[in-house]
């Protein structure tokens, strides 16, 4: 067990960044300095941060390549080194950090599709629960709709997206389109959520990401459909409940 963070250690700053030389005190068996030896033990390290990194990203991976990847993952390693020893949670800064890495500022989506996998993860390793049966809403009486709540799946995550999120990862992460047909032109906003076994994504209508993240953070159905409805003046309440009841986005009407 560490004594300290391994971010403050002489060691593990020169373990995670290739241009730091090796700590004084770092011996072979004959007493004698081993960069060699130390050199192959950053090297693994730093390949294990990465594969972690590329399981966690792969559509991100993908649109980069592997080397172009790895190299961005050498620098986000050396800034941002793993806080536990469950590698499955390492790279929850990585949007960010895409985000505000100059070299990708020409592909500013980049980010946003970072930030979709990492919802992904979240969602897939979620606790397990029932989802609301859509059924349930017709016990409800017409005069008390407006003022019912929904209780969120714990998988339920929202993204919105100045650009095609759903489209891009269809045709990238889950082969259901060709790269050629995504109109980067676009703004999508997904639903991602897991009310069985498989993670669901969903794009969501006009006005969907605000009527969601309203029921979301507990705002009755009346509140919710008004904030969607001034967002867009398309909104169709009925097409958008219906998403809410059929995703498995939420397990209880409050």
């Amino acid at each position: 067990m560490m004594t300290e963070p391994l971010k403050n250690s002489e060691f593990g700053a020169a373990l995670l960044n290739a241009g730091h030389q090796m700590p004084a005190g770092v011996i072979g068996p004959d007493g004698a300095p081993a960069p060699k030896r130390f050199n192959v033990y950053r090297n693994n390290v730093v390949v294990s941060l990465t594969e972690a990194l590329a399981a966690t990203y792969p559509t991100l991976q993908k649109l980069l390549g592997e080397e172009y990847f790895a190299a961005l993952a050498r620098e986000y390693i050396g800034k941002y080194p793993p806080k536990s020893p469950v590698l499955i949670w390492y790279g929850q800064e990585l949007a960010d950090f895409v985000e505000s890495f100059p070299p990708l500022s020409t592909y500013p989506y980049l980010a946003d599709v970072a930030r979709f996998e990492w919802a992904w993860l979240q969602a897939y390793h979620a606790a397990d629960q029932v989802a609301l049966d859509p059924a349930a809403l017709a016990e409800i009486a017409a005069d008390a709709l407006a003022d019912i709540r929904f209780r969120a799946h714990a998988a339920t995550h929202l993204l919105t997206s100045s650009w095609p999120i759903y489209d891009l990862l269809q045709a990238n992460r889950f082969g259901a389109c060709s790269p050629e047909d995504v109109d980067m032109k676009s703004a999508q906003s997904v639903l991602i959520t897991r009310p069985d076994i498989e993670v669901v994504i969903k794009p969501l209508r006009s006005g969907g990401h605000e009527f969601f993240s309203a029921l979301i953070n507990g705002e009755t159905l009346g509140l919710a459909a008004g904030v969607a409805m001034e967002k867009s003046s398309t909104f169709d309440l009925s097409a958008n409940l219906s998403d809410a009841l059929e995703s498995g986005a939420f397990v209880e009407i409050l």
